[in-house]
């Protein structure tokens, strides 16, 4: 499977950035300074599948939608009389809901149901009380009663949307609780795709293709080849790039380092020494932002002397060879 698209990558924003496939490269590393008797091999299948599960999270929130919007519509169908009495801003009346043109849009889109079925995604299907009770809480909510006595109109069903997703479907803890049960690399990519996934529907238009909902995961080739050399190369050159922070540390202790400290201070390394057209200050910066997301509070100061430093001595030893613009 495919994990990026050549034929529209310069029209949607891609998902993955270069920062995220860092982290990613990290788990790997991190998760074989964990096993025993992991091998090069099994992390680049482990880097490769982590990648590839990220876009199946998207479609998985995107089937999220697929699924209120037909449980909301069912409900309408079977709507009591009682239902028939309520008026539109009642809550619990799944009749505004039924309708939302966002909605629809995402239900009828021909190329996203065939992306669905092809990969089999029915997690939602197969355990629909998580709908039921999304759906609960958007019915519910007063967020819904206030929408539901609004004038129709795309961009009301829009606002709707970002705010309901934001509000009360995203942080949802049923709902995160059975994504982290699904796939345990979900949790680091929630947060990215969540916010993806808002950025989509507030850009979402009447006219907009069927491929809107469908983005590339990254933009091009490039990427993956860069975050499988990024994985290779700090893995085959794990002690020679351990050296480099001794050099820099006399009394360093590597239990007194944090794990992760330790690893991105070699990925870094191994960005300034064998990655020519990625400019030192992209790297170091990349890396500080990620220490500080993923280490401790004091880490992205301590990889940042170590690297000031490192940057120092490499271009008065002329070994920091940095050539063309760069990318993140």
């Amino acid at each position: 499977i495919s994990i990026f698209d050549p034929d529209y990558h310069n029209k949607v924003l891609c998902m993955l950035t270069r920062r995220h496939l860092r982290v990613k490269v990290m788990q790997c590393i991190y998760s074989l300074s964990l096993a025993s008797g992991g091998s090069l091999e099994k992390q680049q299948e482990f880097l490769n599948s982590s990648i590839g599960q990220t876009y199946t999270l998207y479609r998985l929130l995107l089937a999220l939608f697929r699924e209120l919007y037909q449980a909301a519509a069912n409900r309408s169908e079977k709507a009591t009389s009682n239902y028939l009495k309520m008026g539109p801003g009642d809550k619990g009346n799944p009749t505004r809901l039924s309708q939302n043109k966002i909605l629809q849009q995402i239900w009828q889109n021909p190329e996203l149901t065939e992306a669905l079925k092809k990969r089999k995604l029915k997690q939602w299907y197969l355990n629909e009380e998580y709908i039921k009770i999304v759906l609960s809480e958007l019915l519910e909510s007063d967020l819904y009663s206030a929408y539901a006595q609004t004038p129709e109109s795309y961009e009301a069903d829009r606002e709707f949307l970002v705010q309901a997703f934001r509000e009360i479907i995203a942080p949802n803890e049923k709902v995160y609780e059975f994504l982290e049960d699904e796939e345990i690399t979900w949790v680091d990519d929630l947060p990215l795709i969540n916010t993806h996934l808002l950025k989509q529907l507030r850009k979402v238009k009447p006219e907009s293709p069927h491929n809107f909902f469908l983005p590339p995961l990254l933009k091009n080739q490039e990427d993956i080849t860069f975050a499988t050399e990024l994985l290779n190369k700090t893995l085959l050159n794990g002690a020679e790039l351990a050296a480099e922070i001794e050099g820099q540390t006399p009394n360093w202790d590597k239990d007194r380092i944090a794990e992760i400290d330790a690893i991105l201070l070699k990925m870094a390394i191994a960005e300034l020494l064998y990655f020519p057209s990625i400019p030192e200050r992209v790297s170091i910066n990349e890396y500080l932002e990620i220490a500080k997301e993923y280490s401790t509070p004091k880490s992205s100061i301590f990889i940042n002397g170590v690297l000031d430093k490192l940057t120092k001595d490499y271009q008065t030893a002329g070994r920091l060879k940095k050539t063309g613009r760069g990318l993140l």
